[in-house]
């Protein structure tokens, strides 16, 4: 795979369609962790520990697991509600181990009619184990498409990597497989073309820096501070994007973002930009399909 660099002032304006400014997606990753795993190797299971002492797969880290279940059996529905009580909708990504394991999760998403991608089998499976093994890797992104497919009852378009972690397989595995999209790359405020030896991906970009792992657990925010830099980071592209469409990305995890003392601020951020009546509330398959028909008036071919 590749993709062309193409700086920004050497874009033509991108037009969201219906002209709409700014879109917005703010994700809910839906995910699954093993209580236990045939390893004596530390256990990384995607994202920052609540406790931070390693323990062995095959070893119940108790703490650890059952803080991230907290988001399966309290947080999501209380980010559900939020959501509802806005009125906007989510763009969620789901391990295929949610829909075999925690089916009510999946079912909610449904039932509301957001969008669900594709997200791994395991989030502590890394798709860069099999780095050196393009067959293992197709063959587990098989799985968890098909799983996908079973459970929701039509085909993910679209991909995004347990830890963003892929491997430069990945984009020709996933169009060889009919997906559109991969949310893996985080370099831009754009979608644009991810070339492949099956045909072109779009890259609709997912972000760590607009982020509750990093407001949270990485840098120590506040509630309070967490709102204001979400409200900081759409002002600002949404003042930009008067000239040309913008993307704003939001990731979100229940078990983060779902406590009590911290809902506040997706509630109040999401308030803020419904309160704009030209932001476009997209799915990534939306904003995928439109792009594959519109990207030669963004970045021509060649990238000139």
């Amino acid at each position: 795979m590749h993709y062309d660099y193409v700086p920004h002032p050497k874009r033509q304006p991108l037009r969201w369609p219906d002209g709409k400014r700014l879109a917005v997606i703010v994700t809910l990753n839906l995910e699954y962790w093993d209580m236990l795993k045939d390893t004596t190797e530390p256990y990384y299971a995607g994202g920052p520990p609540a406790i931070p002492d390693p323990v062995p797969g095959n070893i119940l880290d108790v703490p650890n697991f059952s803080w991230r279940e907290y988001g399966q059996r309290v947080g999501i529905w209380r980010l559900m509600e939020a959501f509802d009580g806005v009125g906007v909708p989510a763009s969620c990504t789901v391990n295929a181990k949610v829909g075999l394991e925690r089916r009510e999760m999946v079912d909610a998403v449904l039932e509301r009619g957001w969008e669900l991608v594709a997200h791994n089998y395991e989030q502590g499976d890394l798709l860069t184990n099999y780095q050196f093994d393009k067959d293992q890797e197709e063959a587990l992104i098989k799985a968890a498409l098909k799983v996908f497919k079973d459970v929701t009852g039509r085909d993910s378009k679209g991909w995004l990597s347990s830890s963003l972690r892929s491997t430069p397989n990945t984009p020709d595995i996933l169009a060889d497989n009919g997906l559109i999209f991969l949310c893996d790359y985080m370099n831009d405020e754009q979608p644009y073309l991810i070339q492949t030896d099956n045909g072109p991906i779009v890259s609709v970009p997912y972000s760590v820096e607009i982020n509750d792992f990093t407001f949270f657990h990485r840098r120590g925010m506040s509630t309070s501070q967490a709102l204001d830099v979400l409200k900081e980071q759409f002002d600002q592209l949404y003042l930009e994007s008067a000239a040309t469409g913008k993307l704003m990305s939001v990731g979100l995890h229940p078990h983060v973002s779902g406590h009590p003392y911290r809902i506040r601020a997706t509630r109040e951020f999401l308030e803020h930009a419904k309160g704009h009546d030209d932001v476009w509330w997209a799915t990534r398959e939306e904003i995928a399909a439109w792009y594959l028909e519109i990207h030669e008036t963004h970045i021509p071919a060649g990238g000139t």
